[in-house]
């Protein structure tokens, strides 16, 4: 139903010209501060798309966001330590 997608932090010298990674997929994000964009593209074009974003002359640096491999569930296997408590 849904694509799989992948994040990408891209740091950007231009603030600006940043609006145009809208046409390469979805953009999150915009820092004008620190100047980066948060944005997700579709995991079976992820390499041609971020091969196309690394040749414009506004972008510095691309990183992928590991947050789809974080592990989110979580057990308490370890003792609670609640018990120990007595108020």
């Amino acid at each position: 139903m849904f694509a799989e997608r992948t994040g990408y932090i891209i740091w950007v010298s231009d603030v600006k010209a940043a609006r145009n990674l809208e046409k390469y997929g979805t953009v999150h994000y915009i820092s004008r501060r620190m100047h980066y964009v948060v944005m997700y593209v579709n995991s079976e074009r992820a390499e041609e798309t971020i091969k196309n974003i690394r040749r414009l002359a506004f972008v510095k640096r691309i990183e992928r966001s590991y947050r789809n491999e974080i592990k989110t569930e979580y057990s308490s296997n370890g003792p609670d330590k609640a018990k120990f408590y007595n108020l």
